[in-house]
Order: structure tokens, then C-alpha cells, then sequence
């Protein structure tokens, strides 16, 4: 049979061939480090010290690795986890790639909710970033992690278990699956992409689920956001991730549903990516 595999690399290469060939397929060279360095159970900092380090019984298995980034397929899934506010976690095809961007909904929480005891639901929770990050920053509260997908939530059960974290996890759709109680705060980093989105082809590798809301991109963002206001004390954040060109529309979105406090916080780039609001005292009853 013949190979495929257009990195043919053998025992006697070293790191500095496999570095070359890697960026002749345009395998960012960041990443061709980060997965060599990981096959070859060393530091990144020894191999771009000593490039001319063979590849040894490693060969094929950097070659493997090399050949899935150069179909574009994400580091993380190469190397079987993602770093996320000082965590490491594992992710697999089965969850979105935790990304910064997310971190600042981390933060939002953080800066809006007190130290002590707090009840708090992440929807869609995928990998478990977002509520592994906060149970880990705030010990103190009571953290639920909804995920539709089950092999995703197995990846976040497994996550919180690998960081001994407690939270509480709920099969099901949004705040559907949540117990009947007040929440102080309810995040999600839903699907916020268009089913036409020209980055869809970009992030082909990562599940359809957690990225395509629907026509329009916002309709998820919509429906947690109706959802919200019936599981929220009043008072009560509502914290959303979305596309960069939706800070608007969701901000108008949350006043019609008869939040308050309503606005954007930006990202590294300078974009709008997180909106939230406070649920008002009589809010069940406002705008449909």
C-alpha cells in the first residue's frame, strides 16, 4: 500500500527536516513545534534549542500529527487539549475549542458576583471550560453545566473529575434541563453562526452543533435569552458570548426582553463578544 501521508519522515530525521517540511505544507510553525515537542515527550523550549534532535521511534507519530495540522484540523485536537484560564483541559472533536475570547466571560462573572455563596448555570457547556474556570476561581459557588451533546459532557465530566472540581451536570437543551430554582447568573458561549457563514469552512473540524445557530446566526442567543429571565432571580446577570458583529443586536434584543444594566465588553482584538444584562424585577411579563 502506498503512503499517503505527505510527511514522510523517518528515524533519521531531525527536528529542524520535520520543521521544514511541515512549513512547506503552511503548517504555522508555532504549532509544528507544540506537536513535535509533544510526540518527542519534550519541552518546546529543547527542541528549538536543539533542532538537529532526532526523530527516532517518534517519526511516524510526528508525522501523523503533522499531517492532520496541515488539513487545518486544530492544534488542540492534535495534541488532546487546550489551556483556559489556568487550566488544562482535554478537547476532542466531540466540543469546541476553548478559546480566549471566552475568558471574558470568566471575567464578566467574576467582576459582577460576589465571593461568596452564588448559584450560577453555564449552557452549552461543551469542554467545561467556562464553569471548570469559575468553579476553580470561586470555590464558594454552586456551579450547573448544561450540554445537549453526550459525548460532549463525558469530555466535561471527565475534565471536572482530572481537576477534582465539583459542578452539576444536566443533559438537555439550555435552561430546560435546570432545577427550579433562583439562579444569580446564567453564561453561554452558544452557536452564533450562520448557516451561510463563510467561516464555517474554516472551522470544519470542530462540531457543527456548538457553532451553527441557525439562518440567521442569532437565533440561539435569542431563545437563552427568553429562556433566562424565568430561571433568574431578579437582579440576576445573564452573560452571553456572540459573534463580533452582534454586539448590537443583542444588546437590543436583552432590552426588549426587559433586561437591565444591558452592555458589551470587548475583546483582545477590539471586537464586542460579550453582552449581558440584569433580569428585572418584573421581566416575566415584559416583551415576548
Amino acid at each position: 500500500m502506498l503512503n499517503m501521508n505527505p510527511f514522510d519522515l523517518q528515524p533519521t530525521h531531525d527536528v529542524a527536516a520535520a520543521l521544514s517540511l511541515a512549513r512547506a505544507h503552511g503548517v504555522p510553525r508555532l504549532d509544528a513545534e507544540l506537536v513535535l515537542a509533544d510526540r518527542l515527550g519534550l519541552s518546546r523550549t529543547r527542541i528549538m534549542a536543539f533542532t538537529e534532535t532526532k526523530l527516532g521511534v517518534h517519526a511516524n507519530a510526528c508525522a501523523l500529527a503533522l499531517a492532520r495540522l496541515a488539513s487545518a484540523e486544530p492544534v488542540a485536537y492534535v495534541l488532546g487539549f487546550k489551556e483556559f484560564f489556568g487550566l488544562r483541559l482535554a478537547v476532542t472533536p466531540a466540543v469546541l475549542v476553548p478559546r480566549p475570547e471566552t475568558e471574558h466571560l470568566v471575567e464578566c462573572l467574576l467582576a459582577r458576583l460576589p465571593e461568596g455563596p452564588a448559584r450560577l448555570a453555564d449552557l452549552g457547556t461543551g469542554s467545561g471550560a467556562l464553569a471548570l474556570a469559575l468553579a476553580h476561581a470561586r470555590p464558594a459557588w454552586e456551579i450547573h453545566a448544561v450540554e445537549l451533546s453526550p459525548a460532549a459532557l463525558a469530555v466535561a465530566q471527565a475534565n471536572a473529575s482530572a481537576h477534582q472540581l465539583q459542578v452539576s451536570w444536566h443533559l438537555g437543551s439550555w435552561c430546560e434541563p435546570l432545577p427550579d430554582l433562583p439562579f444569580d447568573a446564567i453564561a453561554s458561549n452558544p452557536p452564533y453562526l450562520a448557516a451561510a457563514d463563510p467561516h464555517r469552512f474554516a472551522l470544519r473540524h470542530e462540531p457543527t452543533l456548538a457553532l451553527i445557530a441557525g439562518p440567521g446566526g442569532h437565533e440561539q442567543l435569542d431563545l437563552i435569552a427568553l429562556q433566562a429571565r424565568a430561571k433568574l432571580r431578579a437582579g440576576g446577570w445573564l452573560a452571553l458570548e456572540h459573534g463580533f458583529t452582534q454586539g448590537a443586536s443583542v444588546r437590543l434584543r436583552l432590552c426588549q426582553l426587559g433586561y437591565q444594566n444591558v452592555a458589551s465588553l470587548r475583546d483582545y482584538a477590539g471586537h464586542e463578544r460579550v453582552s449581558f444584562g440584569q433580569r428585572g424585577s418584573r421581566q416575566e411579563n415584559s416583551g415576548q
